[in-house]
């Protein structure tokens, strides 16, 4: 009999474990059924699209819906549009009811270790897991990244990274408040506080550069394969080496408001409620959301010769040099579209392929 990998009952068997139940993990789990191999996902979420279902109200994915279909169900809805987050949660929590994937929710792992004929995985309420393959869908960077000299501001003032805001209600009083990072997030979170009337200040890099977003645009990126272009091929190579661009139209959009003011990249504080940035500095805050990204949190992941001595997953194209252990939702894991919904697919595929093959 086998277990359910209950605390005490001794570790859940299943062929092939994957953990993370967004984009990635959902298309690896599709491409594993078509193979008629047996899996099992885990995800430390109550639900299949919680984390798109907490972000803030008014997020909308970069790619049309027609660019960002996973492998064997296109969006429902108009092809054109640009989903948002309450959509995409939608829409996946249907893609994994649709497949009937097997996924255990609430089940975070925290720890991932080599066993005989595979992988040990335990999770923080107990459960064990036993696997002959691992794939790591979590994507790249899962811990909130905020500036060291953030902890110099006023205890009092209040502080959000983008992951924890929702919506403007959650800042208090109706003074400025400060939005830093250089990303499409943080021009959306910018637009959205805004949109109150409230006093924003962006502390923006000058030096971002900016592109349209449309239709045009995305099929001239698809129709030439600049988004195919491999991550080692000369174009991928420049390509990797420029800033990452933000919206075009949101950027123009937010410098045309009389209540936004741009003072360029944050670089210290300069009061107890004050920032400095490359331009200006700003004036004394009501709060802070820092949209400054994530950094790598792999540390539960104790397989010798899996991470970089950076703590970065050691891969080529997503495959691990350890036997049975592969990685999905990288940024530039074969090509710029990687880290899309759109790309989850073909890389998805790909990684199947490969580790069925030398497993």
């Amino acid at each position: 009999m086998i277990s359910d990998g209950a605390p005490g009952s001794g570790p859940r068997i299943t062929d092939t474990l994957i953990i993370g139940a967004g984009q990635s993990g959902l298309a690896a789990a599709y491409y594993l059924q078509q193979r008629g191999v047996a899996c099992l996902v885990l995800d430390e979420r109550p639900t299949v699209g919680h984390i798109w279902a907490t972000r803030y109200s008014s997020l909308r994915l970069y790619s049309p819906a027609w660019a960002s279909n996973l492998p064997g169900l296109p969006w429902p809805g108009a092809a054109s549009r640009y989903p948002t987050a309450q959509e995409a949660a939608r829409y996946l929590a249907h893609y994994a009811h649709h497949f009937k994937f097997s996924i255990e929710h609430n089940q975070r792992v925290t720890l991932v270790e080599p066993a005989p004929g595979g992988y040990l995985v335990h999770t923080a309420d107990g459960r064990q897991y036993s696997a002959r393959r691992i794939l790591v869908c979590t994507g790249p960077y899962t811990a909130p990244k905020i500036p060291d000299f953030a902890a110099t501001l006023h205890p009092a003032l209040q502080q959000l990274h983008s992951s924890q805001y929702q919506h403007p209600r959650q800042l208090p009083g109706t003074g400025p408040v400060a939005v830093v990072g250089s990303g499409n997030s943080a021009l959306q979170i910018a637009a959205d506080v805004a949109a109150t009337g409230r006093p924003v200040v962006l502390a923006f890099d000058e030096k971002t550069p900016a592109a349209p977003n449309n239709t045009a645009m995305w099929l001239l990126l698809l129709t030439t394969g600049m988004l195919e272009a491999g991550r080692d091929k000369w174009l991928g190579r420049f390509m990797r080496s420029q800033p990452e661009p933000v919206v075009r139209q949101d950027l123009q959009h937010l410098r045309r408001l009389p209540n936004v003011q741009f003072i360029g990249r944050a670089l210290q504080v300069t009061g107890p409620t004050s920032l400095r940035g490359q331009l200006a500095d700003t004036p004394s805050l009501d709060a802070v959301v820092w949209a400054t990204g994530y950094a790598p949190d792999y540390g539960w992941l104790q397989v010798p010769g899996a991470l970089t001595a950076a703590g970065e997953p050691a891969q080529n194209r997503g495959l691990s040099p350890v036997p049975g252990l592969a990685f999905l939702g990288l940024p530039w894991q074969r090509n710029r579209r990687s880290a899309l919904m759109g790309g989850a697919a073909a890389d998805a595929r790909y990684v199947i392929q490969q580790l069925l093959k030398s497993t």
